[in-house]
C-alpha cells in the first residue's frame, strides 16, 4: 500500500480541476489540449488522458467536485494505467493528495490472494512529505485491519498482541491483567462481562512517553464479539459484530498516530477486552455487579456491556487527574439514528473541547458532531436495589444515557470526551471501501496537536 507513495521529481503530469471551474480553466490551455479535451467531449468530470506526439500518455486532467477534499485521489491509484504521476499543484493540495492515494490502495487481503496488478504512483517532492502521508494512512489502516478480521481471529488475546507488536514498535511499556487476576486487581465488571468466554478478558494497559509531559489517557471498547449475552443479539444483528472492539482499535490508531509524530504527551492507553459470550457462568440480567469505583449496578440488559467495561478503565484513568482523557466505543445503535453511519457522535461537558473538536473534524475531513449530555436523563438509569442500572427502560435517548452512565466513572474536573462511533463504512466512497473505518481519530489528533505539539 504504502509503496505507492515516492518521493522525486518526475511522472506524468496529474493535473486537478475542480469542474464548477473548468470552462475558466479550459479557456487558459494552450489550442492542442483545447482541441483534444473537445473532440473527446471532456466537460471537466472524472479522466481525461492526454497523449503525447510519441502516442503516450503526456498527461492526465481529472475533474473534481473540491479541490479541498481530503479524499480527492482516493479513486485515482485503482482508476489510473499503471506507472508514477506528478501532481500539479500548492503543497497543501499535495498533502490531501498523498494521504488519499495511499487510503485508496487500502486492500483487506488477509483471506484472499493479494491483488498482483500494478497500480498507480504518486511522485512527491520531497521524502518528509511522502513520510507524513505514510504515518496517517498507517493509522487508519490499522484501525481497518483490526475491525475487519474476524473474531475468531481478533480475539482479547489477539488484541493484545496487537499493542505488543505497536509499542515495541515506538519504545512503549505494556501490561495485561488477565482472567481471575482481574478479580484480585479490582476489575470486577471486566471479568463479569468476559468470563464466559473461553477466551481469558483481560485489562491491556500501555504507557509511552515522558513523564514530565502531560498526560493524555485513551480508553477504547475492546468487545472482540458481542453475541448480546443473555439478552441474545438475533442474527442480523450479530452478524457485524466482529466491529464491537472498533473502540480498541480506534484508540490504536490514535495512539500510533501520536507515538509516530513524537507529541511531547505522556500517553496512557487502556483496552479492556472481552468476548461477550454465553455459557452456565455467564452475566444474568438481574444480577448486580459491584464496580471498581464502588458504585453497584443492576443488570438491566447483558447486551448493554460495553459500558460496564469501558467504567473500570474510566475509573484507573482518572486516578491520575490526567489533562484529558479521549474514550472511543461503537457503544450504541442510537448514535447512529441521530446522525447516520458517516458521523462520530461524541459527548463532552467542556464546550471549549467540543467547539476544538468539531472545528478539527471540519479542518480534517473527519466529520465529529457534539451530542447532549443532558442530565435530566439520568433518572433512566435509577434502580430499585443498586446504585444504578446499565441502562435504561425506556427506548428513548440511549445513546445519551449510556453517556451518562459512564461520566458517573470520570473524576470531577477531568476535561473527559466520549466517542460513540460506527467503525464501519456501509457504502463505499473515495479512499473509504466498505468495511472497517476510523471516525473521528484525525480529528481528536489534530486538536491534541494544536494544544500539545512542538
Amino acid at each position: 500500500m504504502l509503496s505507492y507513495l515516492l518521493a522525486g521529481d518526475h511522472g506524468i503530469p496529474l493535473t486537478l480541476v475542480e469542474t464548477s471551474n473548468y470552462d475558466r480553466w479550459f479557456d487558459e490551455q494552450p489550442e492542442p489540449l483545447q482541441n483534444w479535451l473537445t473532440c473527446t467531449d471532456y466537460k471537466g468530470k472524472g479522466i481525461s488522458l492526454i497523449p503525447g506526439e510519441e502516442g503516450v500518455m503526456s498527461q492526465v486532467i481529472v475533474g473534481v467536485e473540491e479541490l479541498s477534499s481530503h479524499f480527492i485521489c482516493g479513486d485515482l491509484v485503482n482508476q489510473l494505467p499503471a506507472g508514477d504521476y506528478k501532481l500539479q499543484g500548492d503543497e497543501s493540495l499535495l498533502k490531501l493528495a498523498a494521504f488519499s492515494w495511499g487510503l485508496g490502495a487500502y486492500q483487506f487481503d488477509r483471506y484472499k490472494k493479494a491483488e498482483e496488478k500494478e497500480r498507480p504512483r504518486l511522485i512527491l517532492p520531497s521524502q518528509a512529505q511522502v513520510e507524513e502521508a505514510e504515518k496517517f494512512v498507517k493509522a487508519v489502516a490499522i484501525v481497518r485491519d483490526l475491525v475487519n478480521t474476524p473474531a475468531g481471529d481478533m480475539m482479547p488475546e489477539h488484541l493484545g498482541d496487537a499493542v505488543e507488536k505497536l509499542a515495541e514498535e515506538f519504545g512503549a511499556k505494556v501490561g495485561q491483567i488477565v482472567g481471575d487476576e482481574l478479580l484480585t486487581q479490582n476489575y470486577p465488571t471486566i471479568h463479569a462481562v468476559g468470563r464466559a468466554s473461553t477466551h481469558a478478558p483481560r485489562l491491556i494497559d500501555m504507557t509511552w512517553g515522558d513523564e514530565k509531559h502531560p498526560l493524555i489517557t485513551l480508553v477504547g471498547k475492546g468487545v472482540c464479539f458481542d453475541s448480546g449475552g443473555l439478552d441474545m443479539k438475533g442474527a442480523a444483528g450479530m452478524r457485524l459484530m466482529k466491529k464491537d472492539m472498533g473502540g480498541a482499535a480506534h484508540v490504536i490508531g490514535l495512539a500510533r498516530l501520536i507515538m509516530d509524530f513524537n507529541l511531547p504527551v505522556r500517553l496512557r492507553m487502556m483496552i479492556p477486552a472481552v468476548e461477550n459470550a454465553v455459557a452456565g457462568n455467564a452475566l444474568r440480567p438481574g444480577d448486580v455487579v459491584k464496580t471498581r469505583q464502588g458504585l453497584t449496578v443492576e443488570i438491566h440488559n447483558t447486551d448493554a456491556e460495553g459500558r460496564l467495561v469501558l467504567c473500570e478503565a474510566l475509573t484507573e484513568a482518572s486516578t491520575e487527574n490526567p489533562e484529558m482523557i479521549v474514550d472511543f466505543a461503537t457503544l450504541t445503535g442510537a448514535c447512529r439514528v441521530a446522525l447516520g453511519t458517516e458521523v462520530g457522535g461524541f459527548y463532552t461537558d467542556n464546550t471549549d473541547l467540543a467547539c476544538a473538536l468539531m472545528q478539527a473534524g471540519d479542518k480534517t475531513d473527519d466529520p465529529v458532531w457534539r451530542m447532549p449530555l443532558h442530565k435530566g436523563y439520568k433518572y433512566m438509569l435509577k434502580s430499585e436495589i443498586a446504585d444504578m442500572t446499565n441502562c435504561a427502560k425506556e427506548p428513548y435517548g440511549g445513546s445519551i444515557t449510556a453517556a451518562l452512565y459512564l461520566q458517573a466513572f470520570v473524576g470531577k474536573n477531568i476535561p473527559w470526551v466520549h466517542f460513540d462511533i460506527m467503525a464501519w463504512n456501509i457504502r463505499n466512497q473515495p479512499g473509504r471501501p466498505v468495511g472497517g473505518e476510523a471516525f473521528g481519530v484525525r480529528a481528536v489528533f489534530e486538536v491534541l496537536k494544536e494544544r500539545y505539539g512542538k
